[in-house]
Formats: structure tokens, sequence, C-alpha cells
């Protein structure tokens, strides 16, 4: 059998393999696109608020910020179904799921930053207490636990060890395998 026929795993050969792939990644994608386009969304509308002209400097800064990772995160986290449509039907799904893994990871961590610069900003303009980078420290741990740790724990002890001799993932090693 050649090298692009080959089985493995499930029994299925390359093509089908990233075939299964993309539809679990889009699936994936879905999730996260819905929560960082309310996000994204709600953000564009606070500049024109009128308590945002009385926000101090600082906040005013992380409001920017946040602004700019939220416009990042959407765009990393829309580029795979762009990806999709410029190279569908070219033959190069297998690399196509690979890009478009990396793109979601990425997507993800802009999100995890969106998520948490806005967090900081409301629960500063909220309390004005000293307690909120230390709050706001606590759900990035949490989300970092629930996003990565969990997930890198899961695979590591329970992989079996003929997978693990599988080439690189999607996004090319541990934290970035476009499949369960």
């Amino acid at each position: 059998m050649t090298e692009d026929g080959r089985r493995r795993g499930r029994n299925e050969t390359e093509e089908e393999r990233a075939d299964r792939m993309w539809v679990e990644l889009i699936q994936e994608v879905r999730v996260a696109q819905t929560g960082v386009q309310i996000l994204f969304g709600f953000l564009l509308t606070v500049v024109f608020q009128q308590k945002y002209a009385q926000l101090a400097a600082a906040d005013q800064a992380i409001y920017i910020g946040t602004v700019v990772l939220g416009a990042c995160a959407t765009g990393a986290l829309v580029g795979p179904v762009s990806l999709h449509r410029l190279v569908s039907g070219r033959r190069v799904k297998p690399q196509a799921v690979r890009l478009a893994s990396r793109m979601t990871f990425a997507g993800l961590v802009l999100l995890l930053m969106t998520m948490a610069s806005a967090l900081l900003l409301i629960l500063r303009v909220a309390t004005h207490s000293g307690y909120v980078p230390y709050l706001v420290a606590a759900v990035v741990v949490w989300y970092l636990v629930c996003w990565y740790g969990l997930p890198l724990w899961a695979r590591r002890h329970h992989t079996r060890p003929e997978d693990r001799a599988e080439p690189p993932g999607p996004a090319g090693g541990a934290a970035g395998q476009g499949h369960a």
C-alpha cells in the first residue's frame, strides 16, 4: 500500500482522516466563534455609551486592547471557514486541516486574552478594588486548566502507545492535535 493509502487508527486513509478531522474541527470552531462574536459585538457597543467618556485613561487603554484582541480572535476563528472556501476541491485537505487547526488554536489563545482583558475592565469599573487583578488571574488559571491543562493531561494519560508514534498533529506538536 502506498504512503497516502496507508490505514491507521480507525482504519481510514489519510484523506478519510482529513475529512473526519475537518468536520470535528469545524464543530469545535462553531462553539468558539459564537462566543467570540457575541463578546466582540458587545465590546463594539461600549464606546458609544455615555460612561465610556468618564473612564480613566488606563481603563480606556484596556478597552482598546480588548477590542483589538477580540478582533484578532474573531479573525483567527473565522479563518478556517475562509481557508476551506479558498482551497476546497484542490486536494489539499490534510494540509488545510493542519493550518485550520493552528488558526483555531491561535484564536482560542486570543479569545482567552480577550475574555481576561474584558473581565479586567469590567471588574475595575464595577468595583474599583485592588483585588481585581488577583480575581482575573484566578479566572485565567481556571481557563488554562479547563482549556489546556485537562485536555493535555487526558491526551498524555489516555493516548495509546501506538498513537504516540504518529506524526505531529495539525498544530505540529503537543498542544495542537486537531482530533480527540
